[in-house]
């Protein structure tokens, strides 16, 4: 059964996070290195206060949630989205996260998440240039590299920068 897409609230903070460092721990094994993906993702507090706050704030938070499973596990994946935060953005929204859980990674989670927060209008998001399946799942959705770079010091990666117009 596909997970129930709804926008998160102050309530899901908890969940979201878990989710948030999951996912994290997911996708970036043999991206960054264990002992330092281990220590970026063991602070469930910190995660969830800043879940709190974003959502709080009124940040966009859509969530995939399966409600019959333990909080850890009760969302299955998270996109969030907003105005462009960088001074050169090619296009004025930015895709600022999008994760599903592994389980629920070839299932087409991803892409119902995509749809519902971004549809097909021009956006631009950040991707760890070595994040090779998360590259591809962008270019099916007609995301480009735009040739602009930057380092992320929190993982120690090289992102690049991916347009749709």
């Amino acid at each position: 059964m596909q997970p129930e897409i709804r926008p998160a609230t102050v309530d899901d903070a908890e969940a979201g996070a878990w989710c948030h460092l999951l996912c994290w721990r997911e996708a970036y094994a043999g991206l960054v290195p264990a002992g330092l993906l281990l220590e970026r993702t063991s602070d469930i507090d910190r995660r969830i206060s800043r879940w709190r706050a974003h959502l709080s704030e009124g940040r966009t938070r859509w969530i995939a949630v399966n409600p019959a499973v333990p909080v850890e596990d009760r969302v299955a994946g998270f996109v969030g989205t907003g105005p462009g935060r960088d001074d050169d953005a090619p296009v004025p929204f930015e895709l600022e996260a999008i994760y599903t859980r592994r389980a629920f990674w070839k299932t087409g989670l991803g892409t119902r998440l995509l749809d519902v927060a971004v549809g097909k209008q021009p956006a631009f998001l950040w991707v760890f240039e070595g994040n090779a399946q998360a590259r591809a799942f962008y270019q099916r959705h007609g995301f480009t590299p735009d040739g602009t770079a930057k380092y992320d010091p929190y993982f120690g990666l090289q992102e690049i920068r991916m347009v749709r117009h």
